[in-house]
Protein backbone atom coordinates (compact mmCIF):
# COMPACT_ATOMS: atom_id res chain seq x y z
CA UNK A 1 0.00 0.00 0.00
CA UNK A 2 1.45 3.26 -0.90
CA UNK A 3 0.96 5.85 1.82
CA UNK A 4 0.77 9.78 0.83
CA UNK A 5 2.95 12.31 3.17
CA UNK A 6 1.35 15.72 3.52
CA UNK A 7 3.51 18.10 4.76
CA UNK A 8 2.37 21.65 7.22
CA UNK A 9 -0.02 23.74 7.29
CA UNK A 10 -2.99 21.08 7.47
CA UNK A 11 -5.24 23.38 7.56
CA UNK A 12 -5.93 26.31 5.14
CA UNK A 13 -5.69 30.09 5.89
CA UNK A 14 -8.90 32.20 5.93
CA UNK A 15 -7.00 35.45 4.94
CA UNK A 16 -4.77 35.96 1.62
CA UNK A 17 -2.83 39.13 0.39
CA UNK A 18 -5.89 39.07 -2.31
CA UNK A 19 -8.61 38.81 0.56
CA UNK A 20 -7.01 41.71 2.57
CA UNK A 21 -6.82 43.51 -0.17
CA UNK A 22 -9.80 43.78 -1.18
CA UNK A 23 -11.53 44.52 2.66
CA UNK A 24 -9.34 47.62 2.39
CA UNK A 25 -10.63 48.08 -0.49
CA UNK A 26 -14.26 47.85 0.14
CA UNK A 27 -13.44 50.20 3.49
CA UNK A 28 -11.84 52.91 1.57
CA UNK A 29 -15.13 53.21 -0.31
CA UNK A 30 -17.69 55.18 1.94
CA UNK A 31 -14.75 58.14 2.86
CA UNK A 32 -13.75 58.40 -1.24
CA UNK A 33 -17.42 58.58 -2.04
CA UNK A 34 -17.62 61.21 0.68
CA UNK A 35 -14.73 63.16 -0.55
CA UNK A 36 -15.65 63.28 -4.36
CA UNK A 37 -19.20 64.53 -2.76
CA UNK A 38 -17.22 67.39 -1.14
CA UNK A 39 -14.52 67.79 -3.57
CA UNK A 40 -15.50 67.13 -7.03
CA UNK A 41 -14.83 63.95 -9.12
CA UNK A 42 -11.70 65.04 -9.47
CA UNK A 43 -10.33 62.77 -7.11
CA UNK A 44 -11.84 59.48 -8.66
CA UNK A 45 -9.97 60.57 -11.94
CA UNK A 46 -6.91 60.77 -9.85
CA UNK A 47 -7.54 57.38 -8.21
CA UNK A 48 -7.99 55.86 -11.47
CA UNK A 49 -5.02 57.40 -12.85
CA UNK A 50 -2.66 56.04 -10.41
CA UNK A 51 -4.12 52.82 -10.10
CA UNK A 52 -3.57 52.91 -14.16
CA UNK A 53 0.49 54.01 -13.66
CA UNK A 54 1.18 51.86 -10.36
CA UNK A 55 0.09 48.77 -12.64
CA UNK A 56 2.38 49.59 -15.14
CA UNK A 57 5.24 50.65 -13.42
CA UNK A 58 4.76 47.23 -11.14
CA UNK A 59 4.14 45.12 -14.65
CA UNK A 60 7.34 46.63 -16.23
CA UNK A 61 9.84 46.56 -12.46
CA UNK A 62 8.47 42.68 -12.39
CA UNK A 63 9.67 42.00 -16.21
CA UNK A 64 12.89 43.65 -15.67
CA UNK A 65 13.41 41.36 -11.82
CA UNK A 66 12.21 38.56 -13.87
CA UNK A 67 9.28 38.04 -11.52
CA UNK A 68 5.92 36.93 -12.83
CA UNK A 69 3.67 39.29 -13.28
CA UNK A 70 0.16 38.21 -13.10
CA UNK A 71 0.22 36.93 -9.52
CA UNK A 72 1.49 40.29 -8.04
CA UNK A 73 -0.88 42.40 -10.23
CA UNK A 74 -4.19 40.28 -9.34
CA UNK A 75 -3.39 40.62 -5.53
CA UNK A 76 -4.36 44.08 -5.37
CA UNK A 77 -1.98 45.29 -3.29
CA UNK A 78 -0.51 48.18 -5.72
CA UNK A 79 -4.28 48.95 -6.36
CA UNK A 80 -4.42 49.72 -2.28
CA UNK A 81 -1.21 51.60 -2.40
CA UNK A 82 -2.48 53.88 -5.38
CA UNK A 83 -5.53 54.34 -4.00
CA UNK A 84 -4.45 55.88 -0.67
CA UNK A 85 -1.58 57.90 -2.60
CA UNK A 86 -4.17 59.49 -5.12
CA UNK A 87 -6.46 60.30 -1.86
CA UNK A 88 -3.58 62.72 -0.72
CA UNK A 89 -3.34 64.59 -3.72
CA UNK A 90 -5.69 67.76 -4.70
CA UNK A 91 -8.23 67.13 -6.94
CA UNK A 92 -7.11 69.33 -9.25
CA UNK A 93 -3.56 67.51 -9.97
CA UNK A 94 -2.46 67.27 -13.12
CA UNK A 95 -1.40 64.00 -14.69
CA UNK A 96 2.16 64.27 -14.69
CA UNK A 97 1.96 64.78 -11.22
CA UNK A 98 0.14 61.61 -10.04
CA UNK A 99 3.26 59.37 -13.02
CA UNK A 100 5.83 60.65 -10.90
CA UNK A 101 4.10 60.63 -7.47
CA UNK A 102 3.31 57.17 -7.90
CA UNK A 103 6.34 56.37 -9.88
CA UNK A 104 8.57 56.74 -7.11
CA UNK A 105 6.09 55.07 -4.76
CA UNK A 106 6.29 51.68 -6.51
CA UNK A 107 9.64 51.99 -7.67
CA UNK A 108 11.86 53.88 -4.66
CA UNK A 109 9.19 53.14 -1.98
CA UNK A 110 8.67 49.26 -3.22
CA UNK A 111 11.12 47.90 -5.81
CA UNK A 112 14.08 49.10 -4.80
CA UNK A 113 14.01 47.11 -1.91
CA UNK A 114 13.14 43.50 -2.96
CA UNK A 115 9.28 44.33 -3.35
CA UNK A 116 6.31 43.38 -1.49
CA UNK A 117 7.11 42.22 1.97
CA UNK A 118 10.67 43.77 1.98
CA UNK A 119 9.97 47.74 2.03
CA UNK A 120 10.55 49.37 5.15
CA UNK A 121 8.35 52.16 4.22
CA UNK A 122 4.92 52.77 3.60
CA UNK A 123 5.45 52.83 -0.58
CA UNK A 124 1.96 56.08 -0.91
CA UNK A 125 3.29 57.68 1.71
CA UNK A 126 7.01 57.88 0.27
CA UNK A 127 5.45 58.84 -2.84
CA UNK A 128 3.38 61.77 -1.45
CA UNK A 129 6.38 63.09 0.55
CA UNK A 130 8.59 63.00 -2.63
CA UNK A 131 6.00 65.14 -4.47
CA UNK A 132 5.13 67.95 -1.42
CA UNK A 133 8.51 68.28 -1.41
CA UNK A 134 9.70 68.46 -5.48
CA UNK A 135 6.64 70.53 -5.89
CA UNK A 136 5.20 72.32 -2.89
CA UNK A 137 2.72 74.74 -5.14
CA UNK A 138 0.85 71.73 -6.86
CA UNK A 139 0.40 70.30 -3.60
CA UNK A 140 -1.25 72.99 -1.32
CA UNK A 141 -3.52 74.30 -3.00
CA UNK A 142 -7.21 72.47 -2.74
CA UNK A 143 -10.68 73.35 -3.49
CA UNK A 144 -12.83 74.44 -1.43
CA UNK A 145 -15.65 71.85 -0.29
CA UNK A 146 -18.95 71.96 -2.29
CA UNK A 147 -20.66 72.63 1.66
CA UNK A 148 -19.08 76.34 1.30
CA UNK A 149 -18.57 77.15 -2.42
CA UNK A 150 -21.60 75.87 -3.09
CA UNK A 151 -20.42 74.27 -6.52
CA UNK A 152 -17.65 71.36 -7.58
CA UNK A 153 -16.28 71.03 -10.65
CA UNK A 154 -17.54 69.05 -13.13
CA UNK A 155 -16.40 65.72 -14.50
CA UNK A 156 -15.81 67.84 -17.79
CA UNK A 157 -13.50 70.46 -16.22
CA UNK A 158 -11.82 68.30 -14.14
CA UNK A 159 -10.90 66.26 -16.98
CA UNK A 160 -9.80 69.38 -18.81
CA UNK A 161 -7.27 70.44 -15.85
CA UNK A 162 -6.10 67.07 -15.06
CA UNK A 163 -5.01 66.41 -18.99
CA UNK A 164 -3.24 70.13 -19.40
CA UNK A 165 -6.17 71.71 -21.23
CA UNK A 166 -7.01 74.57 -18.46
CA UNK A 167 -5.37 76.42 -15.96
CA UNK A 168 -6.58 76.62 -12.48
CA UNK A 169 -6.25 80.37 -11.95
CA UNK A 170 -9.50 80.22 -13.41
CA UNK A 171 -10.95 78.49 -10.87
CA UNK A 172 -9.37 80.82 -8.30
CA UNK A 173 -12.44 81.15 -6.12
CA UNK A 174 -13.17 77.63 -5.82
CA UNK A 175 -9.36 77.26 -4.47
CA UNK A 176 -7.95 77.60 -0.64
CA UNK A 177 -5.79 75.99 1.89
CA UNK A 178 -6.86 73.54 3.78
CA UNK A 179 -8.23 74.50 7.37
CA UNK A 180 -4.90 72.83 9.11
CA UNK A 181 -3.01 75.02 6.78
CA UNK A 182 -4.98 78.28 7.29
CA UNK A 183 -4.79 77.60 11.06
CA UNK A 184 -0.94 77.42 11.13
CA UNK A 185 -0.36 80.15 9.05
CA UNK A 186 -2.85 82.41 11.32
CA UNK A 187 -1.31 81.10 14.53
CA UNK A 188 1.94 81.88 13.18
CA UNK A 189 0.80 85.49 12.43
CA UNK A 190 -0.23 85.97 16.36
CA UNK A 191 -4.16 85.51 15.45
CA UNK A 192 -6.27 83.98 18.31
CA UNK A 193 -7.56 80.45 17.20
CA UNK A 194 -11.31 82.09 18.07
CA UNK A 195 -10.87 84.44 15.70
CA UNK A 196 -9.15 82.16 12.73
CA UNK A 197 -12.13 79.50 13.09
CA UNK A 198 -14.60 82.38 11.81
CA UNK A 199 -13.51 81.64 8.67
CA UNK A 200 -15.89 80.22 6.22
CA UNK A 201 -13.13 76.66 5.94
CA UNK A 202 -14.04 75.93 9.59
CA UNK A 203 -16.91 73.48 10.77
CA UNK A 204 -17.78 72.79 14.19
CA UNK A 205 -15.59 70.70 15.43
CA UNK A 206 -12.68 70.33 12.26
CA UNK A 207 -12.87 71.62 8.91
CA UNK A 208 -16.07 71.80 6.82
CA UNK A 209 -16.30 68.81 4.74
CA UNK A 210 -13.27 67.31 6.13
CA UNK A 211 -15.23 65.96 9.23
CA UNK A 212 -18.15 64.27 7.39
CA UNK A 213 -15.53 62.74 5.10
CA UNK A 214 -13.37 61.66 9.04
CA UNK A 215 -16.70 60.04 9.66
CA UNK A 216 -17.16 58.16 6.76
CA UNK A 217 -13.38 56.52 7.29
CA UNK A 218 -13.77 55.88 10.93
CA UNK A 219 -16.91 53.78 9.43
CA UNK A 220 -15.05 52.21 6.94
CA UNK A 221 -12.25 51.42 9.66
CA UNK A 222 -14.55 49.61 11.37
CA UNK A 223 -15.36 47.86 8.74
CA UNK A 224 -11.70 46.64 8.62
CA UNK A 225 -12.02 45.75 12.95
CA UNK A 226 -15.06 43.61 12.42
CA UNK A 227 -13.91 41.45 9.90
CA UNK A 228 -10.12 41.21 11.38
CA UNK A 229 -8.28 42.87 8.58
CA UNK A 230 -6.63 45.09 10.83
CA UNK A 231 -6.14 45.07 14.76
CA UNK A 232 -7.10 47.71 17.11
CA UNK A 233 -3.99 48.05 18.54
CA UNK A 234 -2.28 51.02 16.15
CA UNK A 235 -6.14 53.08 15.52
CA UNK A 236 -6.25 53.36 18.97
CA UNK A 237 -3.10 54.13 20.07
CA UNK A 238 -2.33 56.90 17.22
CA UNK A 239 -5.82 58.65 17.94
CA UNK A 240 -5.54 58.27 21.36
CA UNK A 241 -2.08 59.79 21.30
CA UNK A 242 -3.04 62.65 19.75
CA UNK A 243 -5.87 63.12 21.60
CA UNK A 244 -3.83 63.23 24.69
CA UNK A 245 -1.32 65.38 23.68
CA UNK A 246 -3.71 67.84 21.94
CA UNK A 247 -5.60 67.93 25.25
CA UNK A 248 -2.87 68.69 27.50
CA UNK A 249 -1.94 71.98 25.42
CA UNK A 250 -5.37 72.84 24.83
CA UNK A 251 -5.99 73.06 28.54
CA UNK A 252 -2.54 74.95 28.68
CA UNK A 253 -3.57 77.65 26.35
CA UNK A 254 -6.67 77.23 23.78
CA UNK A 255 -5.67 80.60 22.53
CA UNK A 256 -2.95 79.35 20.97
CA UNK A 257 -3.59 75.64 20.56
CA UNK A 258 -6.43 74.17 18.93
CA UNK A 259 -8.66 71.74 20.39
CA UNK A 260 -8.44 67.81 20.48
CA UNK A 261 -11.28 67.08 17.76
CA UNK A 262 -10.18 69.72 15.34
CA UNK A 263 -7.08 67.58 15.19
CA UNK A 264 -8.78 64.75 14.71
CA UNK A 265 -11.27 65.65 12.33
CA UNK A 266 -8.89 67.67 10.25
CA UNK A 267 -6.42 66.24 7.31
CA UNK A 268 -5.58 62.44 7.51
CA UNK A 269 -5.57 61.53 11.07
CA UNK A 270 -8.22 59.05 11.02
CA UNK A 271 -7.49 57.65 7.65
CA UNK A 272 -3.78 57.86 8.70
CA UNK A 273 -4.67 55.64 11.72
CA UNK A 274 -7.14 53.08 10.21
CA UNK A 275 -5.28 52.57 6.69
CA UNK A 276 -2.09 54.03 6.46
CA UNK A 277 -0.64 53.22 10.00
CA UNK A 278 -1.97 49.75 9.69
CA UNK A 279 -0.04 48.42 6.60
CA UNK A 280 0.84 45.48 7.80
CA UNK A 281 4.61 45.22 5.81
CA UNK A 282 6.02 48.53 7.31
CA UNK A 283 3.96 48.44 10.84
CA UNK A 284 5.54 46.60 13.58
CA UNK A 285 4.62 42.94 14.33
CA UNK A 286 3.81 42.87 18.23
CA UNK A 287 0.88 44.10 20.10
CA UNK A 288 2.73 45.93 22.88
CA UNK A 289 5.29 46.82 19.37
CA UNK A 290 1.67 48.27 17.74
CA UNK A 291 0.48 50.41 20.53
CA UNK A 292 4.24 52.18 21.24
CA UNK A 293 4.54 52.16 17.12
CA UNK A 294 0.75 54.10 16.90
CA UNK A 295 1.40 56.48 19.70
CA UNK A 296 4.68 56.85 18.55
CA UNK A 297 2.86 58.30 15.04
CA UNK A 298 0.28 60.70 16.93
CA UNK A 299 2.63 62.30 18.92
CA UNK A 300 4.51 62.93 16.00
CA UNK A 301 1.63 64.13 13.71
CA UNK A 302 0.87 66.83 16.60
CA UNK A 303 4.25 68.17 17.16
CA UNK A 304 4.42 68.25 13.01
CA UNK A 305 1.44 69.84 12.95
CA UNK A 306 2.09 72.65 15.79
CA UNK A 307 5.81 73.13 16.22
CA UNK A 308 7.19 71.56 12.66
CA UNK A 309 7.16 72.93 8.77
CA UNK A 310 3.89 71.16 7.43
CA UNK A 311 0.54 71.67 8.30
CA UNK A 312 -0.97 67.74 8.62
CA UNK A 313 2.34 66.02 9.43
CA UNK A 314 0.53 62.05 8.70
CA UNK A 315 2.98 60.93 6.05
CA UNK A 316 6.22 61.80 7.70
CA UNK A 317 4.97 60.58 10.76
CA UNK A 318 4.22 57.34 9.31
CA UNK A 319 7.62 57.01 7.63
CA UNK A 320 9.71 58.55 10.40
CA UNK A 321 8.06 55.51 12.77
CA UNK A 322 8.53 53.03 9.83
CA UNK A 323 12.30 53.64 11.05
CA UNK A 324 11.69 52.78 14.46
CA UNK A 325 9.91 49.93 13.56
CA UNK A 326 12.83 47.27 13.71
CA UNK A 327 13.72 48.65 17.16
CA UNK A 328 10.52 48.56 18.48
CA UNK A 329 9.74 45.04 17.35
CA UNK A 330 13.52 43.80 19.08
CA UNK A 331 12.10 45.60 22.10
CA UNK A 332 8.63 44.47 22.48
CA UNK A 333 9.13 40.75 21.71
CA UNK A 334 6.97 38.93 24.34
CA UNK A 335 8.21 36.43 26.54
CA UNK A 336 9.47 33.52 25.35
CA UNK A 337 6.79 30.44 27.01
CA UNK A 338 8.96 28.87 29.60
CA UNK A 339 11.47 31.75 29.96
CA UNK A 340 12.07 32.75 33.55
Amino acid sequence: MTSVIVSSPYVAPVNSLKRLMIQVIVALLPGTLAYAWQFGPGVLINICLAILFALGFEAGILKLRAKPVMPHLTDFSAVVAAWLFALCLPMHAPWWLVLVGIGFAMVAGKHLYGGLGFNPFNPAMVGYVALLISFPREMTTWYLPGSISGETLGLADAFSYTFGGADIQQWDALTSATPLDQLKTGIGLNIAIDEIRQAPLFGEFGGKGWEWIAFWWVVGGLWLLVTRTIRWHIPVALLGGMLVISSAFYLIDPDIYASPLFHLLSGAAVIGAFFIATDPVTAATTDKGRIIYGLLIGLLIYVIRVWGGFPDGVAFAVLLANMCVPLIDYYSQPRVYGEK
